[in-house]
Protein backbone atom coordinates (compact mmCIF):
# COMPACT_ATOMS: atom_id res chain seq x y z
CA UNK A 1 0.00 0.00 0.00
CA UNK A 2 1.49 3.70 -0.73
CA UNK A 3 2.40 5.67 2.32
CA UNK A 4 -0.65 8.42 1.57
CA UNK A 5 -1.18 10.41 4.97
CA UNK A 6 -2.31 14.14 4.72
CA UNK A 7 -0.08 16.73 6.96
CA UNK A 8 -2.46 18.19 9.35
CA UNK A 9 -2.09 21.98 10.07
CA UNK A 10 0.54 22.26 7.26
CA UNK A 11 0.36 25.76 6.45
CA UNK A 12 -0.03 27.32 10.14
CA UNK A 13 2.83 24.42 10.98
CA UNK A 14 5.47 26.13 8.53
CA UNK A 15 4.25 29.42 8.89
CA UNK A 16 5.23 28.79 12.91
CA UNK A 17 8.40 27.28 12.23
CA UNK A 18 9.34 30.68 10.56
CA UNK A 19 11.93 28.56 8.39
CA UNK A 20 15.14 30.79 7.44
CA UNK A 21 16.99 29.24 3.93
CA UNK A 22 20.43 28.84 5.56
CA UNK A 23 19.20 27.17 8.84
CA UNK A 24 18.95 23.21 10.10
CA UNK A 25 15.26 21.94 10.81
CA UNK A 26 14.37 18.60 12.02
CA UNK A 27 11.20 16.36 12.25
CA UNK A 28 11.09 13.91 14.62
CA UNK A 29 7.68 12.39 12.96
CA UNK A 30 8.88 12.23 9.40
CA UNK A 31 5.79 10.42 8.25
CA UNK A 32 5.72 10.72 4.31
CA UNK A 33 7.17 14.06 4.33
CA UNK A 34 4.46 16.28 4.12
CA UNK A 35 5.82 18.89 6.41
CA UNK A 36 9.44 17.90 5.64
CA UNK A 37 8.99 18.76 2.00
CA UNK A 38 7.83 22.24 2.70
CA UNK A 39 10.51 23.30 4.29
CA UNK A 40 13.18 21.86 2.34
CA UNK A 41 11.58 24.45 -0.31
CA UNK A 42 12.16 26.80 1.77
CA UNK A 43 16.42 25.92 2.16
CA UNK A 44 19.07 26.98 0.50
CA UNK A 45 22.20 24.78 -0.54
CA UNK A 46 23.19 26.33 3.13
CA UNK A 47 20.26 24.68 4.96
CA UNK A 48 19.85 21.28 6.17
CA UNK A 49 17.30 18.93 7.21
CA UNK A 50 16.70 15.76 9.22
CA UNK A 51 14.04 13.63 9.09
CA UNK A 52 13.72 11.10 11.90
CA UNK A 53 10.86 8.45 11.86
CA UNK A 54 10.80 4.59 13.57
CA UNK A 55 8.44 3.21 10.47
CA UNK A 56 10.19 1.77 7.72
CA UNK A 57 7.24 2.36 4.70
CA UNK A 58 7.78 6.33 6.24
CA UNK A 59 11.33 6.58 5.53
CA UNK A 60 10.81 5.11 2.47
CA UNK A 61 7.98 7.74 1.80
CA UNK A 62 9.85 9.90 2.97
CA UNK A 63 13.21 9.15 1.39
CA UNK A 64 11.31 9.04 -2.39
CA UNK A 65 9.27 12.44 -2.19
CA UNK A 66 12.16 14.17 -0.84
CA UNK A 67 14.54 12.90 -3.18
CA UNK A 68 14.77 16.31 -5.28
CA UNK A 69 16.54 17.93 -2.35
CA UNK A 70 19.88 15.72 -2.75
CA UNK A 71 22.42 16.20 -0.07
CA UNK A 72 20.16 18.77 1.96
CA UNK A 73 17.96 15.69 3.34
CA UNK A 74 19.45 13.52 6.16
CA UNK A 75 17.04 10.77 6.90
CA UNK A 76 17.40 8.62 10.21
CA UNK A 77 15.12 5.49 11.23
CA UNK A 78 15.03 6.20 14.84
CA UNK A 79 12.89 7.24 18.04
CA UNK A 80 12.59 10.87 18.09
CA UNK A 81 14.03 10.54 21.83
CA UNK A 82 17.17 9.96 20.63
CA UNK A 83 17.41 13.50 18.99
CA UNK A 84 20.38 14.24 21.00
CA UNK A 85 22.55 11.29 19.88
CA UNK A 86 21.51 11.54 16.26
CA UNK A 87 22.36 15.17 15.83
CA UNK A 88 25.59 14.76 17.78
CA UNK A 89 26.03 12.32 15.27
CA UNK A 90 25.66 14.19 12.51
CA UNK A 91 28.00 16.87 14.13
CA UNK A 92 25.27 19.34 15.42
CA UNK A 93 25.00 20.59 18.66
CA UNK A 94 22.05 23.40 18.04
CA UNK A 95 19.03 23.60 15.31
CA UNK A 96 16.57 26.27 14.31
CA UNK A 97 13.78 24.61 14.16
CA UNK A 98 11.94 21.28 15.06
CA UNK A 99 8.65 19.78 14.09
CA UNK A 100 6.51 16.64 15.91
CA UNK A 101 3.32 15.31 14.18
CA UNK A 102 2.20 13.40 17.16
CA UNK A 103 -0.33 10.09 17.28
CA UNK A 104 -0.51 7.58 14.24
CA UNK A 105 -0.42 8.25 10.72
CA UNK A 106 -3.43 7.60 7.73
CA UNK A 107 -0.82 4.91 6.40
CA UNK A 108 -0.60 3.03 9.55
CA UNK A 109 -4.61 3.60 10.53
CA UNK A 110 -5.59 2.41 6.91
CA UNK A 111 -3.32 -0.39 6.64
CA UNK A 112 -4.94 -3.01 8.14
CA UNK A 113 -2.20 -5.70 8.95
CA UNK A 114 -0.82 -3.40 11.26
CA UNK A 115 -3.34 -3.55 13.36
CA UNK A 116 -3.84 0.21 14.35
CA UNK A 117 -7.42 0.09 13.24
CA UNK A 118 -10.50 -1.87 15.11
CA UNK A 119 -12.49 -0.89 11.63
CA UNK A 120 -10.67 -4.20 10.01
CA UNK A 121 -9.90 -7.50 11.17
CA UNK A 122 -5.88 -8.37 11.54
CA UNK A 123 -3.72 -9.78 13.95
CA UNK A 124 -3.26 -7.62 17.24
CA UNK A 125 0.35 -5.85 16.34
CA UNK A 126 0.22 -1.46 16.75
CA UNK A 127 3.75 -1.41 16.38
CA UNK A 128 5.06 1.60 15.23
CA UNK A 129 9.05 0.20 14.96
CA UNK A 130 8.28 -2.86 14.00
CA UNK A 131 11.59 -4.30 14.59
CA UNK A 132 10.67 -4.41 18.52
CA UNK A 133 9.65 -7.84 19.59
CA UNK A 134 6.40 -6.65 21.68
CA UNK A 135 3.39 -6.44 20.25
CA UNK A 136 -0.06 -5.31 21.31
CA UNK A 137 -1.17 -8.56 21.45
CA UNK A 138 1.37 -8.92 24.75
CA UNK A 139 -0.42 -6.33 26.02
CA UNK A 140 -3.83 -7.86 26.05
CA UNK A 141 -3.05 -11.40 26.98
CA UNK A 142 -0.27 -10.66 29.77
CA UNK A 143 -0.96 -7.99 31.41
CA UNK A 144 -3.05 -7.85 34.70
CA UNK A 145 -6.07 -6.87 34.96
CA UNK A 146 -5.23 -4.04 37.55
CA UNK A 147 -2.77 -3.32 34.95
CA UNK A 148 -4.93 -3.34 31.91
CA UNK A 149 -7.37 -1.16 33.65
CA UNK A 150 -4.74 1.34 34.69
CA UNK A 151 -3.85 1.78 31.08
CA UNK A 152 -7.01 2.00 29.79
CA UNK A 153 -8.42 4.17 32.43
CA UNK A 154 -5.19 6.41 32.24
CA UNK A 155 -4.78 6.61 28.55
CA UNK A 156 -8.10 5.68 26.84
CA UNK A 157 -10.05 7.58 29.90
CA UNK A 158 -12.40 5.05 29.44
CA UNK A 159 -15.35 5.43 31.77
CA UNK A 160 -16.18 1.80 31.69
CA UNK A 161 -11.88 0.84 32.07
CA UNK A 162 -12.64 -1.40 34.81
CA UNK A 163 -14.69 -3.41 33.28
CA UNK A 164 -13.41 -3.71 30.16
CA UNK A 165 -10.29 -4.93 31.56
CA UNK A 166 -12.27 -7.29 33.47
CA UNK A 167 -13.61 -8.46 30.16
CA UNK A 168 -10.51 -9.04 28.52
CA UNK A 169 -8.94 -10.95 31.23
CA UNK A 170 -12.18 -13.33 31.37
CA UNK A 171 -12.40 -14.00 27.40
CA UNK A 172 -8.33 -14.66 27.54
CA UNK A 173 -8.84 -17.61 30.38
CA UNK A 174 -10.04 -19.50 27.51
CA UNK A 175 -8.90 -18.35 24.31
CA UNK A 176 -5.57 -16.29 23.31
CA UNK A 177 -6.85 -12.83 21.96
CA UNK A 178 -4.95 -12.94 18.27
CA UNK A 179 -6.70 -10.64 16.21
CA UNK A 180 -8.79 -6.85 16.15
CA UNK A 181 -11.76 -8.14 15.63
CA UNK A 182 -12.00 -10.96 18.95
CA UNK A 183 -10.56 -7.32 21.20
CA UNK A 184 -13.55 -5.24 19.36
CA UNK A 185 -16.44 -7.87 20.72
CA UNK A 186 -14.80 -8.20 23.80
CA UNK A 187 -15.21 -4.64 24.82
CA UNK A 188 -18.46 -4.28 22.80
CA UNK A 189 -19.38 -6.92 25.38
CA UNK A 190 -17.95 -4.64 28.48
CA UNK A 191 -20.20 -1.37 27.30
CA UNK A 192 -23.97 -1.08 27.74
CA UNK A 193 -25.39 -1.23 24.64
CA UNK A 194 -27.55 1.94 24.99
CA UNK A 195 -24.02 3.99 25.44
CA UNK A 196 -22.97 1.99 22.52
CA UNK A 197 -25.78 3.24 20.43
CA UNK A 198 -25.26 6.50 21.21
CA UNK A 199 -21.63 7.23 21.34
CA UNK A 200 -18.64 6.49 19.06
CA UNK A 201 -17.22 3.41 18.58
CA UNK A 202 -16.72 1.55 22.00
CA UNK A 203 -13.79 0.15 21.01
CA UNK A 204 -11.60 3.12 19.83
CA UNK A 205 -10.18 4.49 23.68
CA UNK A 206 -9.03 0.35 24.01
CA UNK A 207 -7.25 0.91 20.56
CA UNK A 208 -6.09 4.34 21.75
CA UNK A 209 -4.43 3.47 25.21
CA UNK A 210 -2.87 0.24 24.24
CA UNK A 211 -1.66 1.80 21.10
CA UNK A 212 0.35 4.39 24.21
CA UNK A 213 1.48 1.82 26.06
CA UNK A 214 3.01 -0.46 23.75
CA UNK A 215 4.89 2.65 21.58
CA UNK A 216 5.53 4.32 24.78
CA UNK A 217 4.30 7.15 23.16
CA UNK A 218 3.75 9.90 26.42
CA UNK A 219 6.84 8.91 28.40
CA UNK A 220 8.64 9.57 25.58
CA UNK A 221 7.03 12.99 24.87
CA UNK A 222 7.22 13.70 28.79
CA UNK A 223 11.00 12.80 28.60
CA UNK A 224 12.13 14.44 25.62
CA UNK A 225 10.53 17.82 25.54
CA UNK A 226 13.04 19.26 27.60
CA UNK A 227 15.94 18.37 25.40
CA UNK A 228 14.25 19.82 22.14
CA UNK A 229 13.97 22.99 23.84
CA UNK A 230 17.26 22.52 25.00
CA UNK A 231 18.61 21.66 21.04
CA UNK A 232 17.20 25.12 19.65
CA UNK A 233 18.90 28.14 18.77
CA UNK A 234 18.05 31.15 20.03
CA UNK A 235 14.99 32.59 18.05
CA UNK A 236 14.76 28.54 16.95
CA UNK A 237 10.88 27.08 17.48
CA UNK A 238 9.76 23.97 18.31
CA UNK A 239 6.06 23.03 16.61
CA UNK A 240 4.00 20.15 18.26
CA UNK A 241 0.92 18.67 16.87
CA UNK A 242 -1.09 16.61 18.80
CA UNK A 243 -4.40 14.64 18.33
CA UNK A 244 -5.64 14.14 22.06
CA UNK A 245 -6.15 15.93 25.35
CA UNK A 246 -2.79 13.58 27.47
CA UNK A 247 -0.26 14.99 24.69
CA UNK A 248 -1.92 18.43 24.72
CA UNK A 249 -1.71 18.73 28.76
CA UNK A 250 2.10 17.27 28.28
CA UNK A 251 3.02 20.08 25.72
CA UNK A 252 1.60 22.65 27.26
CA UNK A 253 2.48 22.41 30.69
CA UNK A 254 6.31 21.63 29.58
CA UNK A 255 5.92 24.56 27.57
CA UNK A 256 4.69 26.87 29.98
CA UNK A 257 7.39 25.92 32.57
CA UNK A 258 10.00 26.74 30.21
CA UNK A 259 8.59 30.08 29.84
CA UNK A 260 8.05 30.57 33.77
CA UNK A 261 10.24 28.04 35.50
CA UNK A 262 10.41 30.46 38.59
CA UNK A 263 9.48 27.85 41.77
CA UNK A 264 9.81 30.61 44.70
CA UNK A 265 6.26 31.04 46.52
CA UNK A 266 4.28 34.11 45.13
CA UNK A 267 4.89 36.36 48.26
CA UNK A 268 9.04 36.32 47.40
CA UNK A 269 10.04 39.79 46.50
CA UNK A 270 12.45 38.66 44.29
CA UNK A 271 13.33 34.94 42.59
CA UNK A 272 15.83 32.73 44.80
CA UNK A 273 15.40 29.82 42.91
CA UNK A 274 17.88 31.01 39.57
CA UNK A 275 15.43 28.90 37.41
CA UNK A 276 15.79 31.06 34.16
CA UNK A 277 13.28 31.56 31.49
CA UNK A 278 14.59 29.71 28.24
CA UNK A 279 11.99 31.29 26.05
CA UNK A 280 8.24 32.31 24.97
CA UNK A 281 5.25 30.16 24.01
CA UNK A 282 4.29 31.62 21.00
CA UNK A 283 0.67 30.24 20.71
CA UNK A 284 -1.16 31.14 23.91
CA UNK A 285 -4.13 29.34 22.73
CA UNK A 286 -3.56 26.40 20.45
CA UNK A 287 -3.81 26.39 16.92
CA UNK A 288 -6.90 24.62 15.23
CA UNK A 289 -7.81 23.18 12.08
CA UNK A 290 -9.69 25.57 9.68
CA UNK A 291 -13.31 24.64 8.91
CA UNK A 292 -11.90 24.02 5.29
CA UNK A 293 -9.34 21.71 6.33
CA UNK A 294 -12.05 19.88 8.37
CA UNK A 295 -13.95 19.40 5.47
CA UNK A 296 -10.89 17.78 3.53
CA UNK A 297 -9.19 16.07 6.29
CA UNK A 298 -12.11 14.47 8.82
CA UNK A 299 -9.05 13.16 11.00
CA UNK A 300 -7.87 16.56 11.41
CA UNK A 301 -10.33 17.50 13.98
CA UNK A 302 -9.12 16.80 17.26
CA UNK A 303 -5.40 18.05 16.23
CA UNK A 304 -3.82 21.16 18.02
CA UNK A 305 -0.78 22.88 17.64
CA UNK A 306 1.35 24.64 19.80
CA UNK A 307 4.76 26.85 19.64
CA UNK A 308 7.93 27.48 21.74
CA UNK A 309 10.24 29.63 20.53
CA UNK A 310 13.70 29.63 22.23
CA UNK A 311 15.14 32.73 23.78
CA UNK A 312 18.71 33.59 25.36
CA UNK A 313 18.50 33.00 28.81
CA UNK A 314 18.28 35.89 31.18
Amino acid sequence: MEFNHISVLLTETIDGLNVRPGKIYVDGTLGGGGHAYEVCKRLNQKGKFIGIDQDLAAISAAGRRLEEFGELVTIVRDNYCNMNDILHNQQINKVDGIVLDLGVSSYQLDTAERGFSYMEEASLDMRMDQRQDKTAKDIVNTYTEEKLYHIIRDYGEDKFAKNIAKHIVRYRENQVIETTTQLVEVIKGAIPLKVRMNGGHPAKKTFQAIRIELNQELNVLKETLNTMIDLLEDDGRICVITFHSLEDRIVKNIFRENEKPCICPPGFPVCVCNRKSKGHVVTRKPILPSEEELEMNRRSKSAKLRIFEKQQEK
